[in-house]
């Protein structure tokens, strides 16, 4: 049996959402152990003087528990 537990994470780029998804994985990584999925539940662009200062995602990320 399997037992999992879910954290949420907000990342962030001035490059691209893609970008921010694999910042936030790749960090969420140095302190979770056992990542099984990862589901992008949010994105945003954060504006400054009329064009895009970074582009913003919200991380769900599965984990099991040992």
């Amino acid at each position: 049996m399997s037992v999992s537990s879910v954290s949420t994470v907000t990342a962030t780029s001035p490059i691209s959402f893609q970008d921010a998804t694999e910042r936030g994985f790749e960090r969420a990584q140095q302190t979770l152990r056992g990542i099984t999925k990862i589901e992008v539940i949010g994105e945003r662009a954060n504006i400054d003087k009329g064009k895009i200062k970074d582009y913003e995602v919200e991380l769900k990320i599965v984990f099991s528990l040992e």
